[in-house]
């Protein structure tokens, strides 16, 4: 077992003596999920309620670290857990895998954060040779006994034993066709018998030994499976893809048998108390009868609707639908329940806090708001900016012409476009290659998870709103649609066919999430309904898009009111700021002036930066400064009375600097032809003399302020001239200018100097009185570790987090996110890209020291920050945390920001709703 040791976990007998690994249902709550998981906890509280729950116990997670630490179970554990069965079998009036008169239990996984399909799950444990006969006398129904224990063989070999699931399914799909039926259900008692058979043949061949005929084994067994299964490949991925810590470990939950597969009074079902698609109430859910659990999550038979159950099973229904009301109240929110009637007696087996889509978490807590079950700082903490990024996506024109190949059930909404791809490898492999791909499949399984990850969205045949495809793809925010019947998914031949249309691997397929339509071909898309909202274009109203867009106003009026945070936009233009000022910009974080100097202008700068005379460089200068005074008066028009940072000139020089590759070809073929241009010669030997092997490192920011006199004087210049021509218009100008790159107090204090005698001079040629804001980016160690000192000659500091990011790690992102990144994903060395999500240890700890140092020093210094992590939702609670005074992010995502501001300022203290 030692493969499976952990050396960040290190428990030993002496460390867990005294410590309790078992739990009965009747201990816990669902305050324990840390150690019960998920499930454990929630069977403990519907157990408390009084719910129809089967009797069983929980194994901590303890057990798990302490088993995946050492290799090995607590020495406590078997004793525990001898205990715990004998008290349920006392209960239950029968021995787990008695002959006569069985006792089965389920063991399944439960962990802290929900995981559906990522881990193990084994059923009907204690069926034996000989007890499978005993189950078939007490239940009076042979076909039943053996349908169970061929379950039992299927799972137990593929997720104990590591035998290939598809050699159980191929053996399955020979027996039905031996039989010339087409679904389970059919196959009768001895089919089923012989299949057994076969069964324990492959476990015996794929495994080198016999499927175990003692109970406990079995069960022992099972239990280190589930252990194992937290750190499978595909446990690890959905981890690392949701943001749940790899340390937790995962509960045991081994629960009494209750049967769904008793026949057609029995059955197995989801229920959700809203539709986690739309949000809107109702009776939402799938059933299935004479199945088992397993047979509606997998989606390998169509369900009917939950609505249904009332025709089939009154009784159960109006149970069901009371129990579903009690749990939504207790919990105050969505639920998901799995539960089973066997013989006209419903059970539960499992109810959680239900995933949703974006636009159904919003109508949700809206709606829990409206019925008085939480208040409007619990609703913040229901949504999140990843969400409502989301709900910013386009969505296909209805307008459009189309061809419909056919509709599904609509799973997790989106408009997705892609090439149609029929196995998770071709999607990963076409999607790393540039390509949108579609992921076909008859249905999902676990070790689908990469390829859904991959894919731009999932459309199966089988399978319902409750099915593992469904469900995976709600809680990534993937468009998936579900049971799309009319389609035949031939994976084998790589294609699919819908009547006399045949789509191959590689077509085009668009799929619609919100209708569960699927077209062929591109469908175009318009923009979404949430994003006209934001623009001013759309308000709330009567129909579902209107309802979607009053949630998010009530919302995100609510996180306006309360963030202390404020989110500015980085925005190099007119047309961004005014776009940036609907979407709630309260001012501009950073306006990067090199952006200011592309295309035709690009040409003054090279003669600029190239000259070799002061009447050279004076006569670039004067060019250049009433272009940059005309585009400041834009810029402070459209932000007027808000405030706009303008970062001074900040290019690595080789950005407008010919390539030195394409100039030496250029003189090379002309000296040749002994045609040599004196200018090109010039501008070669400038260009060698200017050339940086690092130019991220190199003549950028103040350096280049510095060397080249009058380039941030001119940029002053036209900046105060601006400001001044906008007040004399009656405008209000609220101007801060930046000085990038600073990297000790020495430099700041020199163009600080330069840039006050520029101001005064505009001052006074204008008679307009100015007061301009003068700062630093710290984007630089020694900058964060010096803010103490850089603070005596700067207003305000701005964090540049990415070159932040890129000086403490050493990395260079143009390179590094292509070469290794991946690699360092997978292996878990990041959780996530420290570009894309702060790292809080190291560059946040920089930004935190020199946010402490900067205001011991000017107690009003103002703080913000303006690299891509402003508009990370996790990045924004780590600010608010520090004390900034701002952020800033691009356009599109300041809804995400202003909404992550006000969640950080409104701590809830429910449910954790990850």
């Amino acid at each position: 077992m030692s493969e499976n040791k952990d050396p960040h976990v290190a428990h030993t007998s002496e460390a867990t003596e005294g410590v309790k690994f078992v739990y009965d249902f009747t201990e816990g709550n669902r305050d324990l999920k840390d150690l019960l998981g998920g499930k454990g906890a929630n069977l403990a509280e519907m157990t408390n309620l009084g719910l129809p729950v089967p009797p069983g116990f929980t194994i901590t997670t303890e057990a798990c670290k302490t088993y995946l630490g050492s290799g090995e179970e607590p020495v406590e554990l078997r004793d525990e857990v001898s205990a715990h069965l004998d008290a349920l079998e006392k209960k239950m009036g029968k021995k787990l895998g008695q002959a006569d008169d069985p006792l089965l239990v389920s063991v399944r996984s439960g962990a802290k954060f929900s995981m559906p399909g990522m881990m193990d799950t084994v059923l009907n444990i204690g069926l034996s040779d000989k007890s499978v006969t005993g189950l078939a006398k007490q239940s009076g129904d042979d076909r039943f006994a053996w349908d169970s224990y061929r379950r039992l063989i299927q799972m137990f070999g593929k997720t104990v034993l590591g035998v290939d699931g598809e050699l159980f399914e191929d053996a399955l799909e020979k027996a039905k066709e031996a039989k010339k039926v087409t679904v389970d259900t059919d196959l009768e008692a001895a089919d089923l018998k012989k299949l057994v058979t076969k069964f324990k043949k492959i476990v015996k061949t794929e495994a080198g030994r016999d499927f175990p005929q003692d109970p406990r084994e079995q069960m022992d067994l099972a239990i280190r499976s589930v252990f194992e299964s937290w750190n499978t490949d595909r446990a690890k991925l959905y981890r690392r893809q949701e943001r749940i810590p790899g340390d937790l470990g995962t509960a045991v939950n081994v629960c009494s048998m209750v049967f769904g597969n008793l026949g057609p009074d029995s059955g197995t079902g989801v229920a959700f108390t809203r539709d986690p698609a739309s949000g809107h109430q109702g009776v939402y859910g799938d059933y299935l009868q004479n199945a088992q659990g397993e047979d509606v999550v997998a989606g390998i038979r169509n369900t009917v609707p939950l609505a249904d159950l009332e025709q089939i099973d009154k009784k159960s229904y109006d149970q069901l639908m009371q129990i579903m009301e009690t749990l939504e109240t207790h919990y105050k929110d969505l639920c998901d329940i799995e539960f089973t009637i066997e013989r006209g007696q419903l059970w539960m087996l499992q109810t959680r806090v239900g995933k949703r889509t974006a636009g159904a978490a919003f109508r949700i807590a809206t709606q829990l708001v409206d019925q008085g079950l939480i208040d409007e700082a619990e609703a913040l903490q229901r949504v999140n900016g990843a969400q409502l990024a989301q709900l910013m996506f386009p969505r296909f024109d209805e307008g459009a012409k189309v061809e419909q190949l056919g509709r599904g059930i609509a799973a997790s909404p989106g408009a997705a476009v892609g090439k149609a791809v029929f196995d998770s490898y071709t999607a990963i492999k076409w999607s790393r290659s540039g390509e949108k791909v579609i992921l076909i499949r008859r249905e999902t399984n676990p070790d689908d998870l990469d390829g859904m990850i991959a894919a731009e969205g999932i459309l199966t045949s089988r399978g319902g709103k409750t099915s593992h495809a469904a469900v995976v793809a709600r809680g990534m925010g993937k468009t998936c649609v579900c049971g799309a019947e009319d389609l035949e998914v031939d994976t084998k031949r790589r294609r699919m066919t819908v009547g006399d249309t045949v789509v191959e691997e590689g077509d085009t397929v668009s799929i619609d999430g919100s209708t569960g339509k699927v077209y062929l071909g591109e469908v175009p898309v318009v923009p979404s309904p949430v994003v006209e909202y934001f623009e001013g274009r759309m308000h709330a109203g009567a129909d579902d898009a209107d309802e979607l867009v009053a949630a998010v106003h009530r919302i995100m009026a609510y996180a306006d009111r309360v963030r202390r945070l404020r989110v500015r936009a980085n925005a190099d233009n007119a047309e961004d700021a005014l776009r940036a000022r609907r979407f709630g910009a309260q001012g501009i974080g950073l306006c990067r002036t090199e952006h200011m100097f592309l295309g035709e202008r690009r040409e003054m700068v090279e003669r600029l930066i190239l000259a070799d005379a002061d009447e050279e460089r004076e006569d670039a200068l004067k060019e250049l400064l009433p272009l940059q005074k005309r585009d400041f008066v834009e810029l402070f028009e459209a932000m007027d009375g808000l405030p706009v940072t303008v970062r001074l000139l900040d290019p690595p020089l080789h950005e407008f600097l010919p390539d030195i590759t394409e100039l030496s070809v250029r003189v090379a073929l002309a000296e040749s032809r002994k045609d040599a241009n004196e200018n090109d010669l010039r501008l070669l030997q400038a260009v060698h003399r200017l050339h940086e092997q690092n130019p991220m490192l190199g003549l950028r920011g103040v350096r280049l302020g510095l060397v080249i006199p009058g380039l941030f004087t001119m940029q002053v210049r036209a900046i105060a001239e601006a400001a001044a021509e906008r007040k004399t218009a009656k405008g209000d100008p609220r101007v801060e200018i930046m000085i990038p790159l600073v990297g000790t107090v020495q430099e700041l204090e020199i163009v600080r100097e330069e840039a006050e005698q520029v101001i005064a001079e505009v001052v006074e040629t204008t008679g307009v009185e100015l007061k301009l804001a003068l700062g630093t980016m710290i984007e630089l160690p020694r900058a964060a570790l010096t803010a103490d000192q850089i603070a005596e000659a700067a207003e305000f500091f701005s964090f540049g987090t990415n070159d932040l990011t890129q000086t403490v790690w050493g990395f260079s992102r143009d390179d590094v996110e292509a070469s290794f990144f991946t690699a360092y994903l997978e292996k878990g060395i990041f959780g996530v890209s420290p570009f894309e999500t702060i790292d809080k240890d190291g560059v946040g700890r920089l930004v935190r020291l020199a946010a402490k140092a900067g205001r011991e020093t000017r107690p009003d210094l103002k703080l913000g920050v303006c690299g891509e992590h402003g508009g990370d939702p996790e990045s924004v609670h780590f600010f608010h945390e520090v004390g900034l005074d701002y952020v800033s992010c691009s356009p599109f995502r300041i809804p995400v920001a202003r909404l992550e501001a006000g969640r950080a300022a409104s701590h809830s203290t429910g449910s954790d709703h990850r």
